[in-house]
């Protein structure tokens, strides 16, 4: 009992507190989850930031139709947020899109119905509520427990961009820190004065001859043996490790979850693989994710928006759309000589899946 409330001995008043494992404790954990998601040190490495970088590049180069909204600063951004925290929140306004720092949400039947949204500023962020019809919200990877939330790729290969991050920390570390390329060269008993100054001098004498006398050494019954004197490396065994290895394998796995091919970053890639990376990136990749951004910016923008990335990356086969083509008109004159009806060419080519 609180001891300023004696007056009241018949009624004391019962002081309430909140346990941890209550809703408050829940809305902490979940809030946790939400940061730490989207703010992982792998996030900072230089296999994550390259294929950030192409997903930037990517729809920064995209053709876009139906609408002034989407300009080229605004779709790098949304590739670069897409890429990190896998979703993209702005606000409409009358003369474009202003990007969502943070934000906040209410549901109902899964879908988004208000948004609380904090804008950043240079002299501060401000906060405002908007309906959804306001908001343009993208998202990728989305769960089926969590419909309006998306995930960013690191985030669903945690366990491999955890292992990225740890083989580049422990890999810093070991430069850093360990002994790498320092020797212990045994020598006779000698002041620990004389041994630093000697050390300097092997220091500050690279390349030149240093002659040094040696004394018989009295402990142990004698000199040391011949084998004693021979230098000792200090340099760890890090092929012991496999650090190489495994950072390939974590490397390859971290551009397979951003869509890119691990061949695309291999030294010896040649033209054609670079090709079929760029087709790949594209093809399975940028485009997808273009076209849930076109849905979405035609449901809130109100006009048909249509994105390429395709065309402006020129992520196709030039050669064989040539040949293609060629193969295509000899068909149809073949055709036309043979003086065949335009409707049978048509349902020809309606079986392979082509419009005459």
């Amino acid at each position: 009992m609180w001891p300023f409330n004696r007056a009241k001995v018949a009624s004391p008043t019962i002081e309430k507190r909140s346990a941890m494992s209550g809703f408050t404790a829940e809305l902490m954990a979940a809030r946790e989850s939400y940061i730490s998601g989207r703010r992982g040190v792998a996030e900072l490495t230089a296999t994550a930031q390259s294929c950030i970088s192409l997903w930037e590049s990517g729809f920064a180069s995209a053709a876009v139709k139906g609408t002034r909204f989407l300009n080229r600063c605004t779709m790098a951004m949304l590739a670069r947020s897409l890429g990190l925290r896998g979703e993209f929140v702005a606000l409409i306004r009358g003369d474009g899109l202003v990007p969502a720092a943070d934000w906040d949400l209410r549901t109902r039947d899964g879908r988004p119905t208000a948004y609380r949204i904090s804008i950043s500023e240079a002299g501060g962020g401000t906060t405002l509520t908007a309906l959804a019809p306001e908001v343009l919200h993208v998202r990728i990877g989305a769960d089926v427990a969590t419909p309006w939330a998306g995930q960013a790729p690191l985030r669903r290969a945690r366990l491999t961009a955890a292992m990225l991050e740890a083989v580049e920390s422990a890999l810093a570390e070991t430069f850093e820190l360990a002994p790498i390329g320092s020797s212990i060269i045994p020598f006779p008993e000698s002041p620990d004065v004389n041994l630093q100054t000697m050390g300097r001098e092997f220091r500050g004498r690279r390349g030149r001859v240093l002659l040094r006398e040696s004394v018989a050494v009295s402990a142990a019954g004698g000199p040391a043996p011949a084998s004693d004197w021979k230098p000792q490396d200090t340099t760890p065994n890090l092929q012991a490790a496999m650090p190489a290895e495994m950072l390939t394998a974590a490397r390859g796995a971290i551009c397979g979850a951003f869509g890119v091919l691990p061949a695309l970053f291999d030294q010896a890639a040649h033209g054609p693989l670079v090709r079929e990376a760029q087709r790949h990136l594209a093809t399975w990749c940028l485009q997808p994710v273009a076209e849930l951004l076109a849905e979405e910016a035609t449901l809130k923008l109100g006009a048909a928006v249509a994105i390429d990335v395709l065309t402006p990356l020129q992520a196709f086969d030039q050669g064989g759309s040539a040949r293609a083509v060629a193969t295509l008109v000899s068909a149809m004159a073949e055709a036309k000589a043979a003086g065949l009806d335009p409707a049978m060419v048509a349902s020809a080519f309606a079986k392979l899946d082509w419009e005459s």
